[in-house]
């Protein structure tokens, strides 16, 4: 490019949001913009003739990267990096830069221009995006060996090692809170990060100011450093870490609670760097711990499972014995405990299985909703700015939403196994259901697999969450589809069924009574025993890595249950699968259509200056739920629990039109702000905004006329539209 000297100054003195400097063939600086004094703090009298070495904090050598970006200038017609700069006051900002070559006549490099924009906030959101995805991976991991797991030590391990890869610690350990065999209490259990021969020479924690706390259950100690905190250094006889200790600064300590509030132990992490732990580890490894806590308890109860049965096995033995006529008779009854004994010991890992996943995709959901609404806000915000660089953002922007798509999906199969997902119950006729299904089944089963109905023609109703039943059945018939690759018979029957007695006893928890059976038959390869035995747990899946969640058999064995009914597998290897799915019948619901048609989509944007009341304790999603409602018009009042919103509504003179409100609330929870808040206001709309409803099921709705329900995570358009409906008085009430 070629440029006079006086056009080159009105081109640097014109920006002033991004720093445009000159420089000579040497590098040395001709002149500074004034958005290189406001960027980087230097005037222009103060670089005039220096080089641009000072910006460069982190270089081991930035002549050698001047030198570099010059070079690449003069070869390729641009040069330049991005990365960490300093300005004149030593903080540091991310930048990325440009430096182009000026030319004379005759094609000589005369002088070069530098240009440096300011990507801090960029590179933040970035890195807290990537940590936030590999805080999730690890977590997922965890609770996967968790599931699964029945050895206490390997538990324990598991936890111990990924709450070091989640905080960054250099090292953590398990101590039991328990008495052992030995009369020792605060025992150490596992390490991670370290050598067990690191802690042989020194005695077990005691009970001292800092250790305290944890082994009471008094609450989690996070410290910058540890060694400056009032607490530290009073107890002799070390009056603080042993010589020749692992060096603990940034410490970090959660104690493990039990289902029965006991303290099993704690936790514990050091960093020999201060600061190394934040609120985001503290959150972690709180989730570790009850998860830990609850993986424990799992565990110890088969261990108490099995000595119980060698006892009886034992005891079996004698009684043989001593009374040989009675052999067959011990015998029998000897294999009927085995099976009940098996059958309450599944029934309680699955359980226990369900607290786990439902606590996970709790937090999970408020994390994703956070990520998910402020993307969205963001691609907003990119829509309205100048293209160029935007449009890169926008990219990644996309990529992220997909993956937190992806992400909500799997939290929702868990919600759906765990039995903590809103349900829509509602009267249902399955057989209308499954006609509708037919052309949706037929094009994903393929041309290879025949479909065939069987539906009784006096089929009863049932009352369940029709888009759950559903999902239920494609689910089946992918599964179905995919365990007949050559081909086959798929047949979708429905039949009612008179469950006695002593069918409910043989299995845990069913009740005996009338019941809606959905069953799904295919001829495909069928499952081995032990497939079978496993088949309902998730995560367990006999398909390979990256074509299966294992996730769709556990959704449907929730679902069911949390319906009031069960779902059952008989298969032979190599001959083929049934499913059966059986829903309490129904017979006073009132006559709704199989699918009612949509209600016509509500304008979104606020129409007469209404004011919305957002409760909700997560900063993250409260501020984003906010900013979303005043983009559209709308007034917005905040507040971070119930009782603050309460104070809000009981100010008489203060129109408001909308409640939004958090379910699972500290305090004061969502259901009872509602409760309050329409006790104070009538004729007040309400929307909650829920990861999971533990209550809301077939039996026991909570929500009434003019309130609705949205699950995290969940689309700011569709918000708006809840949003508009109700404010219109347009929403249909079941």
């Amino acid at each position: 490019m070629q440029l006079s000297a006086a056009a080159l100054s009105t081109v640097i003195n014109s920006a002033t949001d991004t720093a445009i400097i000159a420089l000579d063939s040497r590098g040395a600086v001709l002149s500074w913009n004034p958005g290189a004094v406001r960027l980087l703090g230097w005037t222009e009298d103060e670089m005039r003739g220096q080089t641009l070495l000072c910006i460069f904090p982190e270089e081991t050598n930035p002549q050698a990267r001047v030198t570099e970006e010059m070079a690449d200038a003069l070869a390729k017609g641009r040069g330049g990096h991005e990365g960490w700069r300093m300005r004149s006051d030593g903080s540091r900002f991310w930048a990325v830069g440009e430096l182009t070559p000026v030319t004379d006549p005759a094609a000589a490099p005369v002088a070069f221009v530098k240009v440096l924009r300011d990507r801090t906030q960029w590179k933040v959101s970035e890195d807290a995006l990537r940590e936030e995805k590999r805080t999730l991976e690890v977590l997922n991991r965890a609770g996967a060996t968790l599931a699964r797991e029945n050895d206490l030590a390997k538990v324990v391990q598991a936890v111990t090692d990924a709450g070091v890869e989640v905080t960054g610690a250099q090292f953590g350990a398990f101590f039991y809170n328990l008495v052992n065999e030995a009369g020792e209490s605060y025992t150490l259990y596992t390490l991670s990060g370290a050598p067990r021969a690191a802690f042989e020479d020194f005695p077990m924690p005691r009970n001292t100011a800092v250790f305290g706390p944890t082994f009471g259950g008094e609450g989690i100690v996070r410290s910058d450093d540890i060694t400056q905190d009032p607490r530290y250094g009073h107890s002799a006889p070390y009056h603080g870490m042993p010589k020749g200790h692992l060096a603990v600064t940034s410490y970090l300590a959660v104690p493990v609670v039990n289902r029965a509030s006991e303290v099993i132990g704690g936790l514990f992490f050091g960093h020999s760097r201060a600061g190394v732990f934040t609120e985001r580890s503290e959150r972690s490894v709180a989730l570790l711990a009850a998860e830990a806590a609850i993986a424990i308890d799992n565990a110890r109860l088969f261990e108490a499972a099995q000595r119980e049965i060698e006892e009886r096995r034992k005891a079996e033995a004698a009684l043989q014995t001593l009374n040989a006529t009675l052999e067959s008779q011990v015998a029998e009854r000897s294999e009927q405990l085995r099976l009940h004994e098996e059958a309450l010991r599944q029934a309680q890992k699955m359980e226990a299985v369900g607290q786990l996943t439902g606590g996970i995709a709790h937090d999970f959901n408020n994390l994703l909703q956070g990520i998910m609404g402020n993307l969205q806000l963001l691609r907003k915000r990119l829509g309205q700015g100048v293209q160029g660089a935007a449009a890169d953002l926008d990219t990644y922007v996309g990529r992220a939403l997909s993956s937190t798509s992806r992400a909500a999906g799997l939290t929702h199969r868990l919600l759906a196994f765990s039995r903590r997902q809103p349900l829509d119950p509602k009267a249902v006729r399955a057989n209308p259901l499954v006609m509708s299904m037919q052309d949706l089944l037929r094009q994903t089963i393929g041309e290879k697999v025949e479909l065939a109905l069987q539906l009784s023609p006096t089929l009863w109703t049932t009352l369940c969450d029709e888009n759950q039943l559903e999902s239920a059945i494609l689910n089946l018939a992918i599964n179905a589809r995919d365990a007949m690759p050559a081909g086959g018979r798929l047949t979708i029957e429905t039949q009612n069924a008179e469950l006695d007695a002593a069918y409910a006893a043989a299995l845990h928890g069913v009740k005996p009574g009338l019941y809606v059976c959905i069953s799904v038959t295919d001829t495909g390869t069928g499952m081995t025993a032990e497939t079978l035995a496993h088949a309902f747990e998730p995560f367990f899946t006999t398909k390979a890595v990256g074509e299966g969640s294992g996730l769709g058999l556990s959704m449907i064995y929730g679902f069911t249950r949390q319906s009031e009914g069960h779902a059952r597998i008989f298969s032979e290897y190599g001959q083929g699968t049934t499913v059966r799915i059986y829903l309490p019948a129904h017979f006073h619901a009132e006559d709704r259509p199989a699918h009612p048609l949509p209600a016509p989509a509500a304008t979104a944007a606020a129409a007469r200056g209404e004011v919305i009341l957002v409760v909700e304790d997560e900063t993250l999603v409260r501020e984003m739920v906010a900013e979303v409602l005043r983009d559209l018009g709308y007034q917005v009042l905040e507040a971070h629990d119930g009782l603050s919103g309460l104070d809000q509504l009981r100010v008489r003179e203060r129109r408001i039109d909308l409640l939004i409100t958090d379910v699972g609330l500290p305090g004061l929870n969502g259901r009872q702000v509602a409760e309050a808040a329409s006790a104070e206001r009538p004729d007040l709309k309400i929307l909650f905004m829920t990861g999971y409803a533990e209550k809301v099921s077939a039996s026991q709705p909570f929500v009434s006329p003019g309130m609705e329900i949205l699950t995290k995570p969940f689309e700011v358009d569709d918000m708006a539209r809840r949003v508009r409906a109700l404010l219109d008085g347009s929403v249909e009430r079941r």
